[in-house]
């Protein structure tokens, strides 16, 4: 069997595939997050934890031999380690919002444009740049005995191989100092976020990907695993999205719309990132919105509304949920995608006494509609569109998501960023597989013609509603 571990932000998960792509089993396991005053903290012991547990698991459940592991996981945020992979402190997550002041005297004195001209990444409180900063000026100490500030997989792929020295990967590096032309290190843009006396902190780029074998903790010993891409690009991997216009929307915590491309357009409104893959020359323009499922989890919990309640809401609710509207810009650092707001926050409009606990969900899936085409929009999507992620489990929610978006949804279901981990792994060894059958999509969902005109108008509508919402947070 092949093996695909994914260490998300709430979830660590691993499943088994047989070489026809065939998903045979997965194992989960949650991992908490650390909430305090905008600071969002993940015990990164605990997170290796749950990675050795859920191997575990699942190679006990089913017996075959291993021929190969992919590991991929969250991006973003700063694992601080010692020269064994061991933590220096609690890991800081793409989700942390300290750093947000920084941000906003970067974007005040051109720092932060002149970094996307760069490397074609738009910074964001939660990316390695700001919070790496934050602690060199609020926490040192911590800096002075990390050996290297990496990201979630690096620490598990050295844990788990028992590397000498952690390493990542192109894809995870792309945020924000790698140039994405020379795929090294920017030390211009090291030098302009303050951090030149914290350079040798930045992990070693492979390129490709790192391989090794496991010392026998979760996995066998002596199985091969490669490391990474990250979980973006490990899903457009998974769902078979790599022809240049191809894109894909993950529904996910992070509601994240990537598109295929060969081009590099460093103009236009710093926004997202160019994500660099294994392929010289192909990339993937990413728009990783910071709330997707997250926004309607926090609705249904404030309304008491159980997840197996959702598809019954929406068919009971009409398109526009009697006037009920939802800005969905639930995180506490802000928008980064497809703009750069740390100061965004949600809104809720239209809601009298008689709006329901449908309005409230219908209102919440099409505000999230919404900002995903807006996303996809500025990724540059001009070809097919694959979904996957924890939403596509909602059909009601993807013929909603098909009407806002106008356009066919691929469904990719199942653990697709592990999927993408193993195609991954499989082409760092050599390994030929049949891409077409491991990424073949469940479902095609089509919009419908009436609903997507309604949705069009709607759209236009949620971007005046964006706009003043803007205006309110600078303000």
């Amino acid at each position: 069997m092949y093996v695909g571990i994914d260490v998300g932000t709430s979830m660590v998960k691993a499943a088994a595939f047989d070489d026809t792509g065939r998903q045979l089993a997965v194992e989960s396991r949650p991992v908490g997050l650390d909430l305090h005053g905008g600071r969002v903290e993940q015990d990164m012991d605990e997170v290796y934890g749950a990675v050795v547990a859920v191997l575990g698991e699942l190679t006990a459940r089913v017996p075959e031999p291993v021929e190969l592991a992919g590991l991929t996981g969250q991006g973003d945020g700063v694992w601080l380690v010692d020269a064994a992979g061991r933590p220096v402190r609690s890991a800081a997550s793409w989700m942390d919002g300290r750093a947000h002041e920084l941000l906003d005297q970067w974007l005040a004195d051109g720092t932060f444009e002149t970094v996307f001209r760069r490397t074609g990444g738009a910074m964001f409180p939660g990316s390695p740049g700001p919070l790496l900063a934050w602690l060199d000026r609020h926490e040192p100490a911590s800096l002075d005995a990390a050996t290297a500030a990496v990201y979630c997989k690096d620490m598990v792929f050295q844990r788990l191989t028992g590397a000498a020295r952690a390493v990542t990967d192109v894809s995870d590096a792309s945020m924000p100092f790698l140039d994405p032309r020379t795929r090294a290190y920017d030390n211009r843009v090291v030098e302009l976020l303050g951090l030149t006396h914290r350079r040798r902190l930045l992990a070693p780029v492979s390129d490709p990907v790192a391989t090794a074998k496991t010392r026998g903790e979760g996995l066998p010993p002596g199985t091969r695993i490669a490391n990474g891409p990250y979980d973006l690009p490990a899903c457009a991997l998974g769902a078979g999205v790599t022809a240049p216009g191809d894109g894909l929307l993950i529904v996910g915590t992070c509601l994240a719309a990537l598109v295929a491309t060969t081009d590099l357009d460093l103009t236009g409104e710093p926004a997202g990132l160019y994500i660099s893959t294994d392929r010289p020359g192909h990339r993937l323009r990413a728009m990783p919105a910071m709330v997707g499922t997250a926004a309607l989890d926090w609705v249904l919990s404030t309304t008491g509304v159980r997840h197996e309640e959702v598809d019954g809401l929406l068919a009971e609710t009409p398109p526009g949920a009697h006037g009920v509207r939802v800005l969905p810009y639930f995180a506490p650092s802000g928008e980064r995608a497809p703009f750069v707001d740390p100061h965004l926050r949600a809104e809720l409009s239209g809601v009298s006494l008689e709006s329901t606990r449908g309005d409230l969900v219908r209102a919440t899936c099409e505000g999230i509609g919404y900002a995903a085409r807006h996303c996809l929009a500025a990724a540059g999507l001009t070809g097919s569109l694959a979904v996957c992620g924890g939403g596509t489990r909602s059909p009601a929610w993807m013929r909603l998501l098909a009407d806002v978006l106008g356009r066919p949804l691929r469904v990719v279901e199942g653990e697709v960023g592990a999927r993408g981990a193993v195609l991954a792994a499989a082409e760092r060894h050599g390994v030929a597989l049949d891409t077409a059958a491991w990424t073949r999509p469940t479902e095609v969902v089509e919009p419908d013609p009436v609903r997507a005109a309604y949705y069009t108008k709607g759209y236009d509508e949620h971007l005046v509603r964006l706009a003043a919402a803007r205006d309110r947070a600078r303000g």
